[in-house]
């Protein structure tokens, strides 16, 4: 049995004051007034000292009780204040939500969405965690991330829950004056013998691209791997190779200095979804961000330009 006063306990005592009547108190609680006799002494008997002086007709608090039912009001108050709280959690009103996602998908894709999603929860407290494909697993995986943004890799899908949302077509980048000048789609026999600047091991649009060059039969023997898109792109708008890219990098590159091109037999997309760790629950605001993005991202389109738009 509880050492402490339980909530009915502290409605008891507030409403006993409020009222001055057992009869009245009862029905407002929804007691009988034998139970609520029963509890009231049960009650005085767990703090030591006599609550309320009562006769047949008339219920008066002692000074004890008095204030005791200052700090009933209280507790009944927080108890109200910590229920709300909750029930917004549940709803998604508020809580925390961290989002981890591949470069190109956080600064490509996640603005907007995450501008309509706020719309319809702006209590809960956003985090952004940008990180290669690998380390997004990573840190669904250990617990920094509740949510990830990432490619529909082997390693994604084997360790994680994955949820496909959109398909994210590669094409050719390079400048105006370089290999690509002219408009037309290309091979990947064509595109290997130009000067290729591709991204390290480890990212999800390298493994799709060794994955393109084994299908065609040609080897990759990049100029230059960098780690980030923005250093790619920047050597690609210097004329020192070409790229071939997801289209939802392309926001992060400097297009008005750079041209795009088809690749004909790339054979694969790059599979873009959520995912979050298996056989446990998501968050309420987790759970309400991925029934946003299935709800959004399907009905968007990549322009030339691979800015999202309403299809």
């Amino acid at each position: 049995m509880s050492n402490n006063p339980t909530l009915t306990d502290y409605r008891i005592a507030l409403t006993l004051t409020e009222v001055g009547s057992f009869r009245a108190a009862s029905e407002a609680l929804g007691m009988s007034p034998s139970a609520l006799s029963r509890q009231l002494a049960a009650l005085e008997a767990l703090l030591g000292t006599r609550l309320f002086d009562r006769d047949t007709r008339n219920v008066a608090p002692t000074a004890s009780g008095s204030a005791f039912a200052r700090l009933a009001e209280r507790m009944l108050n927080t108890a109200a204040d910590v229920m709300e709280e909750f029930d917004a959690h549940l709803s998604a009103s508020r809580g925390r939500l961290t989002i981890a996602g591949l470069p190109s998908v956080t600064a490509g894709l996640l603005p907007g969405l995450l501008k309509s999603f706020t719309e319809g929860h702006p209590g809960v407290d956003l985090r952004i965690v940008d990180a290669l494909s690998g380390s997004v697993v990573e840190a669904i995986e250990a617990g920094q991330a509740d949510i990830g943004f990432t490619a529909g890799t082997v390693s994604a899908r084997l360790r994680l829950t994955f949820h496909p949302l959109l398909d994210d077509h590669f094409v050719a980048v390079g400048a105006p004056e370089g290999p690509l000048g002219e408009d037309r789609p290309y091979d990947m026999v064509e595109l290997m013998e130009m000067p290729v600047i591709a991204m390290e091991n480890g990212t999800s649009v390298r493994e799709l691209l060794d994955g393109a060059c084994q299908r065609s039969g040609c080897a990759m023997e990049p100029r230059f791997e960098v780690a980030h898109l923005a250093t790619a792109g920047a050597l690609v708008a210097e004329g020192l190779g070409i790229a071939i890219l997801p289209t939802l990098t392309l926001p992060v590159l400097p297009m008005e200095r750079l041209i795009q091109r088809p690749v004909r037999d790339f054979g694969a997309k790059r599979r873009i979804g959520l995912v979050h760790q298996p056989g446990r629950s998501l968050s309420p605001s987790a759970a309400a961000f991925l029934e946003h993005a299935k709800k959004n991202l399907p009905g968007l389109r990549l322009s030339q330009r691979g800015q999202t738009e309403p299809s």
